[in-house]
């Protein structure tokens, strides 16, 4: 395939047995398109010159978000890990308590693309990054996870029931996308 650039990076092409073309920044800041093993290069490249705009503007948030929040050094990972252990079992009993809600268990792991997760049983497991921010949204995150009690869904019923304990929780939220 020629060299493609898009947003100033230059793009690397995974092609597999699929159907549709879709475009996905990394972590990083890399830029990959996935297509299909018979889409031509002229698709390709049409595709990500029409996406240019979106690629600029996405990348740019991903490596603001990453400079924001730095991977942690194992020291600091640990010390995340204690204040994690620390402070999450006490604000979980908390908003549990407030919303009528017994989690099975909680843990506290290393996921780097999830704040917490419910399980269906209702085993709360919060990563050790959401530490790292301010406790409005640490508290909007186990209220979160604590509403998937309730509703193991995001319906409109799930969000009355985070609202209903935390009526800025919209705002708490964009917290964590920043």
């Amino acid at each position: 395939m020629t060299r493609l650039t898009a947003g100033g990076e230059e793009v690397r092409v995974i092609r597999s047995a699929r159907r549709t073309v879709a475009i996905e920044i990394t972590k990083s800041g890399g830029v990959v398109v996935r297509a299909g093993l018979h889409t031509s290069e002229r698709f390709i490249r049409d595709f990500v010159l029409s996406h240019e705009d979106w690629i600029r503007d996405h990348r740019a948030r991903v490596l603001a978000r990453a400079e924001a929040h730095p991977e942690p050094t194992p020291e600091e990972e640990k010390a995340l890990r204690r204040k994690a252990k620390a402070v999450l079992p006490g604000r979980v009993a908390h908003y549990a308590a407030q919303m009528g809600v017994s989690p099975a268990a909680i843990t506290v792991t290393g996921a780097r693309t999830r704040f917490g997760s419910c399980s269906a049983k209702n085993r709360l497991s919060f990563s050790f990054r959401v530490m790292q921010y301010s406790d409005r949204a640490i508290d909007y995150v186990v209220v979160h996870e604590l509403a998937h009690i309730l509703h193991h869904d995001h319906s409109p019923a799930f969000y009355a029931a985070v609202a209903a304990v935390l009526p800025d929780w919209h705002e708490r939220a964009q917290e964590l996308k920043k």
